[in-house]
């Protein structure tokens, strides 16, 4: 998406040629395969382990720190290397992310008119707010310590990471609509008024 946006923006003229069907095709299989390597290597690793308190959870989502607490053998140094291979992964990706966005906002402010460039802005920020929700959750719920968990935070907190983001997208991405924000604005005002 930071891709898409860069192209149009910084080379708009070349979006036909640079963002064709088989650019798209090539992006999304690349995805694809590195999410699907990641979720690959926790799952045969999680897998691979012993459980010997039980096989019940203490929760609807079945997130890898949560079976990692039913093992009886010491999965630190396991869970530490693959943590290092999704950490590169996601860190590649975010170098991508950040270098697209540099040079986005370095071409944005070069547009002389504050109509244009709040126009290019509004484009962009959707993308951005919704990557910084996933990231920032799907941070907390791999990085937190285990120190701070408690079954209830760790529902919040799979809750957050797994349908916060995906259901807050087409809400964040349609509020360049005037006629959802009139309807969202007149429902706000709305309930304030019966209050």
């Amino acid at each position: 998406m930071s891709y898409d946006r860069y192209v149009a923006i910084c080379k708009p003229l070349h979006y036909g040629t640079l963002l064709g069907s088989r650019a798209c095709v090539h992006m999304a299989a690349a995805a694809w395969a590195t999410g699907f390597l990641n979720a690959l290597l926790h799952t045969a690793n999680t897998f691979s382990l012993p459980l010997c308190k039980g096989n019940a959870l203490g929760q609807f989502f079945c997130e890898i720190p949560q079976m990692l607490k039913l093992s009886c053998s010491d999965t630190y140094l396991r869970e530490l290397g693959l943590l290092l291979v999704s950490c590169c992964l996601a860190f590649m990706c975010f170098i991508f992310i950040v270098v697209s966005y540099v040079q986005i906002f370095r071409a944005v402010l070069r547009i002389p008119s504050e109509q244009g460039r709040h126009k290019a802005f509004s484009t962009c920020l959707p993308h951005l707010a919704v990557v910084s929700l996933f990231v920032s959750t799907g941070i907390f719920a791999h990085l937190k310590p285990p120190s701070v968990s408690s079954s209830s935070l760790d529902l919040v907190v799979s809750v957050l990471y797994s349908v916060l983001p995906p259901a807050v997208n087409p809400l964040i991405y349609s509020m360049r609509n005037q006629e959802l924000k009139d309807a969202l604005c007149k429902l706000v005002y709305k309930c304030f008024l019966e209050q």
